[in-house]
């Protein structure tokens, strides 16, 4: 795994975790952007590496295989483009297949403990939102601000529904709901770093706000949390 985010690790860092749909990348990238730091997709890395061992033919269920490929793997951002060996990837990744494959890669020890120095490595001046599943409970456990976004099945399935189909593909609404809820057991249920709130993570439930809404309970806490940055 390349490492080219820089290797400081004193910068502040804010993480936003939740399930697949639950507006978690959207809101990272808003409060990234607002605040001028760094932003750190991890979802987006697992993602890769699903499609990177999909594309080579890797066993999915192998997890030695699966972290000698993390470890070596040329896998980098630019900007909001995520590159496999020099390629842009950004839209392959976003499939639905892609993501039930990072939710499979993500379960391996090998894998994850490839993955962390590579996470962590991206806190950098002058501070990082790291969005993910186990972001404020295992990688930065002693973030500076935590929060964990939520939403209902159905209303996370309708979303992904509907970002679908504003693209032109064709999906099928009862199929999203399964995927979704397979892909969040899958999540919650393994052993390493399973999905979850941090304990001193402020919980968030999206199901019925807007994303300006949402967005603007998240700033209200970073100003009274961390009233220096705003």
């Amino acid at each position: 795994m390349s490492a080219q985010l820089g290797a400081g690790r004193q910068a502040p860092v804010i993480t936003i975790d939740g399930p697949s749909g639950c507006g978690k990348g959207t809101i990272a990238a808003m409060l990234a952007e607002r605040l001028g730091w760094h932003l750190l997709d991890s979802g987006a890395l697992y993602r890769g590496l699903g499609f990177a061992a999909a594309s080579a033919g890797v066993d999915l269920d192998d997890g030695e295989a699966l972290g000698r490929l993390a470890q070596g793997l040329d896998l980098t951002f630019s900007g909001q483009r995520l590159l496999l060996e020099g390629s842009d990837i950004s839209a392959d990744i976003r499939t639905e297949t892609v993501a039930a494959a990072a939710s499979r890669v993500a379960r391996h020890a090998r894998v994850r403990a490839a993955m962390l120095g590579w996470q962590r490595d991206a806190a950098r001046p002058p501070g990082l939102v790291a969005d993910g599943r186990d972001m404020g409970t295992v990688v930065f456990a002693t973030a500076a601000l935590k929060f964990y976004l939520d939403a209902s099945l159905n209303e996370r399935a309708n979303r992904r529904y509907k970002q679908l189909n504003d693209k032109g593909v064709d999906a099928n609404l009862a199929d999203l709901v399964d995927d979704l809820r397979e892909r969040d057991g899958r999540d919650q249920q393994r052993a390493l770093s399973p999905l979850a709130a941090a304990g001193d993570a402020i919980v968030i439930d999206t199901t019925t706000m807007s994303v300006d809404a949402v967005f603007a309970q998240v700033m209200d806490a970073v100003r009274r949390s961390l009233p220096s940055l705003c």
